[in-house]
């Protein structure tokens, strides 16, 4: 499913009223929910891009913000969420660096506070859709689990013990986990890495490079190996073994109960699932073995999460009286200010991206 709109049966469950926005390389989605949990109203538009992205960003929240209250007077908005790409260290509130959006160390969640006076919740894209699969999504229920997203990359929220784990930012970066040293190269530098053989992206690129075709993506590719096409069985073979090897270091380590996967890739539904079970029953030993679970939430996840997070965000300035609402306990006064930007008309084309990954 993706986020409930309204007349739908299905929401993310009472509380107030918050905005939330998922900022990806291509993309911006911003969506009001109001206190049943129904997302109202949903705009997309280009995400924001020049020499100085990171203050593009916050102006656009800033301005999305103000519309939405202005279209919808009767809700109170109580919080906001806001997921980008790239490293994200959650417990400053600091976006450290985006390779494709061009920032490094910017206090996202002071200066958007500041901007719109709301208490703010900030968070890795990956790991937002992650906390929606796992409150109200196909993790629910696991204590130990990770929630991976296949598509242009690779990467990953880990749960251990019921709890988000994120590594000061640098957690869950599975598709940047070697697993061929011979491998190609990465666009992180690195090379064999997992995203540059198993994602979508990589799978599409590696077919054209082999047989200088033109396929649109990895269901191309996947549909040519359906016919027989050799080079597209070659690629779509080597990525899955390329995933099981990935999948089974994960397990590993962390010994996950479950594995949640979704992306792009997850599209391809028992042509992934089947062979990738089987493949990584063949790799563990004594090992406890993951159940494989599609993900639920769809291409609103990142945003889901971005709303149950602000939710999270209103509820503890509204326990903490003494503190400023525009922040949290734990936000520091911000130290810089945001360009401004003159208002837009927000776009309200409908969305169909799913999470960013990787930096």
């Amino acid at each position: 499913m993706t986020m409930p709109r309204a007349g739908d049966v299905t929401t993310i469950g009472n509380g107030s009223a918050v905005v939330a926005f998922d900022v990806g390389g291509t993309d911006l989605k911003a969506g009001l929910i109001d206190e049943h949990g129904v997302l109202i109203e949903l705009l997309r538009e280009p995400s924001p891009s020049g020499p100085e992205t990171a203050a593009l960003v916050i102006d656009r929240v800033a301005e999305l913000t103000e519309h939405f209250r202005g279209a919808h007077p009767e809700l109170r908005i109580a919080g906001l969420g806001l997921v980008v790409p790239g490293v994200v260290d959650e417990v400053a509130g600091i976006g450290v660096e985006s390779e494709n959006l061009g920032w490094v160390e910017v206090p996202f969640r002071d200066l958007v506070a500041a901007r719109t006076g709301l208490p703010v919740a900030f968070l890795h894209d990956v790991r937002a859709a992650g906390e929606a699969e796992h409150r109200i999504g196909a993790a629910a229920g696991h204590d130990d689990v990770v929630v991976l997203v296949i598509g242009t990359g690779i990467a990953g929220a880990v749960f251990i013990n019921g709890e988000l784990y994120a590594g000061g930012g640098f957690a869950g970066e599975i598709g940047h986990s070697i697993v061929d040293p011979d491998g190609p190269p990465c666009l992180c530098g690195g090379r064999g890495c997992l995203e540059a053989i198993g994602s979508a992206g990589a799978i599409t690129r590696l077919y054209n490079a082999r047989t200088g075709s033109n396929a649109t993506g990895a269901k191309a590719v996947l549909a040519a190996a359906a016919d027989g096409d050799q080079a597209a069985v070659d690629v779509w073979e080597r990525a899955l073994d390329a995933l099981a090897l990935g999948l089974a270091q994960l397990t590993a380590v962390i010994a996950p109960r479950a594995i949640v996967i979704g992306g792009g890739l997850a599209s391809a539904g028992d042509a992934l699932f089947t062979p990738l079970t089987e493949r990584l029953d063949a790799l563990l030993t004594f090992h406890r073995r993951p159940v494989l679970i599609p993900a639920r939430l769809g291409e609103d996840a990142g945003l889901c999460g971005a709303a149950l997070r602000a939710r999270d965000a209103a509820a503890a300035a509204h326990a903490a009286p003494a503190t400023s609402p525009a922040t949290s306990p734990a936000t520091s006064p911000a130290t810089t200010s945001p360009a401004n930007s003159s208002a837009t008309t927000p776009s309200t084309t409908p969305s169909t991206t799913e999470p960013e990954v990787g930096p």
